[in-house]
Order: structure tokens, then sequence, then C-alpha cells
């Protein structure tokens, strides 16, 4: 079981190099990286717009009222849009990427890879890396970047929303406290961990899609695998991230 795990891990490391290197390769399937963007995006703005109010509410009422109880209001708004920019959106991107996007991807190529589509494709001298697989990680990535300001955008705006009408607090403070305790690293390292998980949920989905086992089964098999695969990564990476980012970047004003 520990060489199995360990020799998919290298799989999945290997794809990820061989990715990287088809990027620059010419020519680039731009018609497929349209369609698969267009794709992905499509099936996660609606939920991601969705699922970003309630958690930038549940964000801005727990801080809300910790901040009462220490007797800092003036710093909810700050607190929790950073939290929401920092945390709450590259997370609710990734996890949908994955869970919408990746999830089609993975079976798109199980179902090619069991018909034995990629095979002929080898044959005919068509890398399926470079003509399948590239275009869609890339989109992963795009659409993570993109989808990422816009549930920033629609969690802040819930946030000030509950925080101002339901807790009481007032539009000013919400908003100073914002500017005194946010920076532009903070947006930064939102959309680099948007990019970095969008390419995660893009190559685990790629990676079980073009290896499934047991024909078609082993095809729904794949697709649960890379989305539980992707969640476990994603946690972790995040995690790392976070802890780099702030030994590197030094509080605003700190």
């Amino acid at each position: 079981m520990i060489t199995g795990a360990l020799r998919g891990t290298g799989r999945l490391f290997a794809l990820a190099a061989e990715v990287g290197r088809a990027v620059f390769r010419r020519p680039f399937q731009f018609r497929e990286f349209t369609e698969q963007f267009w794709f992905v995006a499509s099936v996660t703005i609606l939920p991601a717009a969705l699922v970003s109010i309630p958690f930038g509410a549940v964000i801005a009422l727990q801080v809300g009222s910790l901040t009462q109880q220490l007797g800092a209001q003036s710093f909810t708004g700050g607190a929790s849009v950073l939290a929401v920019v920092q945390q709450a959106s590259p997370l609710i991107v990734a996890l949908l990427i994955a869970g919408a996007g990746g999830s089609a991807i993975c079976a798109d190529l199980g179902s090619r890879t069991i018909r034995e589509e990629l095979d002929a494709m080898e044959v005919m001298g068509v890398s399926p890396v470079q003509r399948l697989v590239v275009p869609r990680v890339l989109a992963a990535m795009g659409v993570a970047v993109l989808l990422n300001g816009l549930v920033s955008v629609v969690g802040i705006l819930g946030g000030y929303f509950f925080n101002v009408v339901m807790q009481g607090g007032t539009p000013g403070a919400y908003l100073s406290s914002f500017s005194a305790l946010a920076q532009l690293p903070d947006l930064y390292v939102s959309e680099l961990k948007a990019l970095v998980f969008g390419f995660i949920a893009g190559i685990v989905a790629a990676y079980r899609g073009l290896n499934p086992r047991g024909g078609p089964k082993g095809v729904g098999d794949a697709v649960n695998q890379s989305v539980v695969i992707t969640f476990l990564l994603l946690f972790f990476v995040n995690m790392v991230m976070t802890a780099v980012y702030l030994q590197i970047v030094p509080p605003k004003g700190g």
C-alpha cells in the first residue's frame, strides 16, 4: 500500500512537471482552452457567488461578536475582510473548481481513456498532455484567479451588510478599520493561492482521469478520488502558504 501510494505520488508530480513543460510547446490549443475556460466558469460562477454570501456573513458575525467582547468593535471590518480575502475566498474558489470543474475534467479524460482515444492519439504522434491536459489545467487556473476576485467582493459586501445592519456597526468604522489593517500583499497572496489551488485541482483531476481502473465504474471512482485528494492537498497547501506569508510579510503597522 505504501509503495503504491508513493508510486502514485511520483506519477502525479511527473504529470505536473510534464504539463509545465508542455505549456511552452507549440501549437497551443487555444480553442480547447477557450471552451474549457467557459465551461469551468459557467459551472462555478453562480455557486461561488451564492456560497460566498453566507461565508462572509458568518465571518462578520463571529468576528463582530468577538470584537464586542474584547471592546475592539472598531476593528471588526478589517478583521472580517482580511479573513475573507486571505482565507475564505481562495478556499471557496478551490473547492468549487475541484468539485464542479475538476470532477468534469476527470470524467471527460477518464471516459476518453477507457475508450482508448488517448492511445490512438499517441499512435498518431499527438501528445494527450499537450492536446487535452494543458488547456484544462490552464483553464482551471485562469477561472480560479478571476473567480477569487468575485468571491472576495461578494463576501466583503455580505459581511458589510450583516455587520452594519444586523450588529449595529457604523459604515465609517468598518471601512476605516479595513484601510488601517489591510495591505496590497494580502490581495497578492489571495490571488497566488487561487492560482496554485487551481493548478492543483486541474492536475489531480487530469491525473485521475488519465489513470482510471476497472472500466466505467473506475471512472466514477476516479472522480470521487480526485475530489477527495484535491481537498486534502488544498488544506495542507493553504496551511503552508499562510504560514510562509505571515513570516515573510509583516502586518501593517507592525
